[in-house]
């Protein structure tokens, strides 16, 4: 491996470090981004029925919303729970953005890392080709230089492909999940409304 990178020459180390924020970002948004974990199985039917056997507590409300980010979206409404249809619906809404913010937490880095290592390795070759061209003297070529232009051009390309091919995947894969949750999470806070207003039982 020391070796792939000694021939591959400098232009590799910022891909290096691409390479390690996007394994590390990936493998937390894996850990992060679970449904039990964002939307727990039988919340909202365990709230309706806490609700149907008393008026919410501000305990109670505290206890759903540190549960989960479905918890905060339904713990907004609880807030509100004596206001209108509308202003409950509302500050659902507005919870929802803030946790839908938070769930697409370092998405966008990711992205970038996908967008740009296909470019970080295209100026390795670059670094490369001028080596290659460099190494062509009056007086006949240096096989070694050219030998090393040829490793930098080729070495970085592929490193930046490699690079950019999963992290792709898994940007387009957590963006896919996270619209997903939050549609989810919307359909379930809006039962919640329509249970307190009497529109559901």
């Amino acid at each position: 491996m020391f070796a792939i990178i000694q021939a591959a020459g400098w232009p590799i180390w910022p891909l290096l470090f691409a390479s390690i924020v996007a394994t590390a970002l990936i493998i937390e948004r894996l850990i992060t981004l679970r449904r039990q974990r964002i939307i727990p199985d039988g919340l909202v039917d365990k709230v309706v029925g806490e609700l149907r056997q008393a008026a919410p507590t501000p305990e109670m409300i505290n206890r759903v919303a540190l549960s989960s980010p479905l918890g905060r979206v339904l713990a907004a409404g609880l807030r509100n729970i004596r206001s209108s249809r509308e202003i409950m619906k509302e500050s659902i809404e507005e919870s929802g953005r803030a946790v839908s913010h938070d769930l697409e937490r370092f998405l966008t880095t990711l992205g970038t890392i996908a967008s740009i290592s296909p470019l970080m390795g295209l100026f390795g070759t670059v670094v490369g080709m001028i080596e290659i061209f460099g190494s062509q003297a009056p007086g006949g070529s240096n096989p070694q230089q050219l030998a090393h232009g040829i490793s930098i051009a080729l070495y970085n390309t592929g490193f930046g492909l490699v690079i950019a091919i999963p992290s792709m995947i898994f940007w387009r894969h957590f963006r896919s999940t996270v619209d997903g949750m939050v549609i989810e999470m919307e359909q379930q806070a809006i039962r919640l409304v329509e249970v307190v207003h009497g529109d559901r039982r």
